[in-house]
């Protein structure tokens, strides 16, 4: 199949990509580098652009005879939504519709999107199912809730079938050790703990510790990106064989505290490091936890990764190992 990949050179792009390279699909990749690594790019054509440049799309998608897209191209911060919402509804949703128009334009009808747990914003039962209530507590929720319900439109007007992927927290980092989790800056909690385990931070922050949880830290569910990498390629293979449109939670069905993560990363690196309390950020739920019984009975997924320790021992080989600069 040819698959076009949005976002391939980032965190989780890269560990898709590698998956479908390996499941023997023909792969471009196009990425603005902004935030992604050329190194990540570990096989296939890649194409430095932009989902702005809608004339790039075009090109990429006809020379390439592109069948199927996944789009994880995206801003993802939650706190900076807050404070720059434009930024988001631009490049996570109008730059979106430009990826799906030129879509229409050259014959491609299916996509897998690269959504997100925030489009639920603060649940109201737990562990939370894809039916639940949707209402979005930040911008970056919001962004890709926008581009889900465009999807639908997009199906009834033009035909175009997708599956969408509301991740919960990923983790962890190839177990080959040839790709891994590096953002500049890192924002991402497991990665900052390490760092810190390093010596490379000072201190790891807890941002809150006054939630209506066990601890008083927020609660999340982490799923390995091996395990995310895994649902991507079933939901394109799925879509290719002219399967039905659907919404897929990713997560393991177990939540951890904050201040329970550190612990982790303290037994498997078996190092101590210091650990401050700092004021709640804008838009943290309290409690996020999957239900993927769904995606499991209907696409078969079974998730490899499912201990936190597991999961951290391979970020933990990443990092100290170097990341890209090994």
């Amino acid at each position: 199949m040819n698959i076009l990949v949005t976002g391939g050179a980032g965190y989780i792009g890269s560990h898709v990509l590698k998956l479908l390279l390996k499941a023997g699909h023909k792969v471009v990749t196009l990425d603005n580098l902004q935030k992604g690594h050329r190194q990540a790019v570990t096989g296939g054509q890649f194409v430095v652009g932009d989902l702005a440049d809608r004339k790039l799309l075009n090109k990429v998608m006809q020379e390439n005879k592109i069948e199927g897209v996944i789009h994880l191209a995206a801003d993802s911060l939650v706190g900076e939504s807050m404070e720059k919402p434009a930024k988001y509804y631009f490049n996570n949703f109008i730059n979106g519709i430009n990826l799906l128009e030129a879509m229409v334009a050259n014959g491609v009808k299916y996509i897998v999107f690269s959504s997100t747990a925030a489009v639920y914003g603060e649940p109201k039962e737990i562990p939370i199912k894809e039916e639940n209530l949707t209402k979005p507590t930040n911008t970056y929720g919001e962004s890709k809730l926008f581009f889900e319900k465009a999807l639908k439109r997009y199906e009834q007007i033009h035909g175009l079938r997708s599956i969408s992927l509301r991740y919960f927290n990923a983790a962890g980092a190839d177990p080959e050790g040839e790709i891994g989790e590096a953002h500049n800056p890192e924002t991402h909690l497991i990665p900052l703990i390490l760092e810190t385990a390093l010596g490379e931070r000072e201190k790891i922050y807890i941002f809150g510790d006054d939630y209506p949880t066990r601890d008083g830290s927020c609660i999340r569910d982490y799923i390995h990106v091996n395990d995310l990498a895994a649902a991507h390629l079933l939901a394109i293979e799925s879509l290719a064989v002219k399967n039905k449109s659907a919404v897929y939670n990713l997560g393991n069905g177990e939540g951890y505290s904050v201040k329970e993560v550190i612990q982790a990363v303290k037994t498997v690196t078996g190092r101590d490091f210091p650990v401050e309390i700092a004021a709640r950020r804008a838009g943290d739920p309290a409690v996020l936890i999957a239900s993927s019984a769904k995606i499991k009975e209907e696409l078969n997924w079974q998730p490899e990764y499912y201990q936190l320790e597991k999961i951290i021992s391979t970020a933990w080989e990443w990092h100290k190992n170097g990341g890209f600069n090994k």
